[in-house]
């Protein structure tokens, strides 16, 4: 009996002692801050599947998963040689063609001309060679000294003369005028079409080599030298690393505080005593539900408007997808960071 009452006296005493240091701890804690907003978020994950623009059979590829890449750095090339053919077949047509064209602006050549105006008069002598001939056999089939025959010969000769003396006239005028303006309105569209195929060929050529879109980090490299590729099927995953930002979430109450350009720190569970500067570029306009990659079971439900927490992470130890504590001070002022802020 004595030991029941001891163990029951122990345990009332551990159960006072125990609410005592939590009575202590709550007397002696630090009020919760209020100078400074908290949000909780990850930093965001934004990634783009790479692509030729061409089919053709990788010819080499440079980079490997995990590589960091610059905007416009070479990431690969295809096999050249059908689309230097093309450029090739292209440049021909277009000199073909302006060969036309400067054939129909410069005109007929002086010695064409004075060539045609000797055909003239040659055809002009004959002529009047035929009209002696055919006015002689008339004479004579008019006393029947020539036969019918020999007249009706004459006067088609005389005929065929004038015809011919009238034909080469014309191609005289021709060739003095110069070429009618549709046909050099058309072998000026003829050249311009051929201009648009060659350079749809250099784009081509252009076209073989990959090229990173953005600064960024080779997540997965898709395809292999050798392998047969086509604008549909990406060769890499790039991760971008430019622009960076924190995508944190904020409550209806909260947001009255939040502005654009306010500075704030990001801080990770790695490196929780070194925060990362920071600033607001972007609040949503609309409200989602609480996302479940930061959700808790208070806050489950609840409405919150996406923040965008801009960052130059200059010591790199930011990390695409990694948890992250955001905290805005309630009492700075918005700044300008003009439209390349990180350079």
């Amino acid at each position: 009996m004595v030991s029941h009452s001891k163990t029951r006296l122990a345990i009332l005493l551990l159960i006072l002692l125990a609410a005592g240091a939590v009575l202590a701890w709550q007397l002696t804690r630090e009020p919760p801050a209020t100078d400074h907003l908290t949000l909780y978020g990850n930093i965001d994950l934004r990634q783009v599947q790479i692509a030729f623009d061409q089919s053709a059979r990788i010819e080499t590829l440079t980079v490997q998963a995990g590589d960091r890449v610059e905007q416009g750095e070479l990431l690969g090339t295809l096999d050249p040689r059908r689309f230097r053919a093309d450029l090739a077949a292209a440049q021909a047509e277009l000199d073909t063609r302006q060969a036309a064209l400067d054939r129909l602006l410069a005109g007929t050549r002086p010695q064409e001309i004075e060539r045609l105006r000797g055909v003239v008069a040659a055809d002009e002598a004959t002529l009047e060679g035929a009209r002696l001939t055919w006015e002689r056999t008339e004479a004579l089939a008019q006393r029947d000294l020539a036969s019918r025959q020999s007249r009706d010969q004459a006067r088609a000769a005389l005929d065929a003369a004038r015809g011919q003396l009238r034909a080469d006239q014309q191609s005289l005028a021709l060739a003095i005028e110069g070429p009618r303006q549709e046909d050099i309105a058309e072998a000026r569209a003829a050249v311009a079409a051929a201009h648009a195929r060659r350079q749809m060929a250099r784009i081509a050529i252009e076209d073989t080599t990959l090229e990173a879109p953005s600064a960024g980090v080779i997540r997965n490299r898709i395809q292999e030298p050798g392998d047969m590729t086509s604008p549909g099927q990406p060769v890499f995953s790039l991760a971008l690393t430019e622009p960076l930002w924190a995508r944190v979430y904020a409550d209806g109450e909260d947001l009255g505080h939040l502005r654009e350009g306010l500075p704030a720190t990001i801080t990770t569970d790695s490196f929780p005593d070194q925060p990362v500067e920071g600033w607001i570029g972007y609040i949503s306009p609309s409200a989602e539900f609480t996302p479940k990659s930061v959700e808790t079971t208070r806050v489950r439900s609840e409405l919150v408007y996406q923040v965008r927490v801009y960052t130059c992470n200059p010591s790199g130890r930011l990390l695409l997808g990694m948890p992250v504590t955001v905290r805005v001070p309630l009492d700075a002022e918005p700044v300008n960071r003009g439209s390349e802020p990180c350079r």
